[in-house]
């Protein structure tokens, strides 16, 4: 299938989703994760009006984001150069340097020490850098996050970050799950942030749901996401 192919059975798929649980399509942003393909694959999705770009890791990413941010050589095509950069993957404090800065959206805050060095970096850089918590629903030793009883004390902590700003909540689901086996993960992290907002420990109530990926997108639709993280049923590999 051709990326056009796999955009429309994607929106297809989404918009029923939508009217199944009934939600407006665009309550909606998709995140084309781009971390099994190459430059020229990137520059296409972003062709193709997909402005969100998912990255893991900043080792993939730096060539990517060095060629379509024009910070090596000649910037590409104005429209092209508008990606919106989401750091999904599990950040190291020695990475923040590299990240914040270059990537708008972080995904993955999950420990006081990585809030302390993105709120340094950001400080020096003079960015407020939006932030997803990272809770581990599931309770899989295997995953990454805050344990779902965390969320509110570190809530607490960050919301005295002023170049942090929390943005919503994100979680994986377990990989060998079927979709309706993470429906019940996906429904925690609803629940948590309406606990969360009920508390009242942050600047401002959140929105944002980071939740759904190729497998499970359409029961993250209808349990809430608002940040899908697609990629191989959308972008492919290389």
């Amino acid at each position: 299938m051709t990326l056009s192919n796999r955009i429309e059975t994607v929106e297809s798929r989404l918009s029923e989703a939508c009217r199944r649980s009934g939600r407006k399509r665009e309550e909606i942003e998709i995140i084309a994760v781009t971390k099994y393909v190459g430059i020229d694959q990137t520059v296409d999705v972003l062709r193709h009006g997909l402005h969100h770009l998912g990255e893991n890791r900043w080792q993939d990413a730096a060539a990517k984001w060095s060629a379509i941010s024009g910070e090596e050589g000649e910037r590409l095509p104005f429209e092209v150069g508008q990606a919106v950069w989401h750091f999904i993957g599990s950040l190291q404090t020695n990475k923040v340097k590299e990240v914040v800065g270059r990537f708008t959206y972080i995904h993955s805050l999950d420990r006081e020490s990585l809030a302390e060095a993105i709120q340094r970096r950001a400080e020096q850089l003079g960015i407020v850098v939006p932030c997803l918590l990272q809770i581990n629903v599931s309770g899989e030793d295997s995953k990454h996050g805050l344990a779902p009883e965390r969320l509110i004390p570190f809530a607490r902590i960050i919301a005295d970050m002023p170049n942090v700003e929390p943005a919503g909540l994100m979680t994986m689901a377990p990989l060998d799950a079927d979709a309706e086996q993470a429906r019940p993960v996906f429904r925690g992290l609803r629940l948590l942030r309406d606990e969360l907002n009920s508390a009242a420990v942050l600047r401002k109530p959140v929105n944002g749901l980071s939740m759904g990926m190729s497998g499970d997108f359409e029961v993250a639709v209808e349990e809430g996401a608002t940040w899908l993280r697609l990629g191989t049923i959308l972008v492919g590999r290389d």
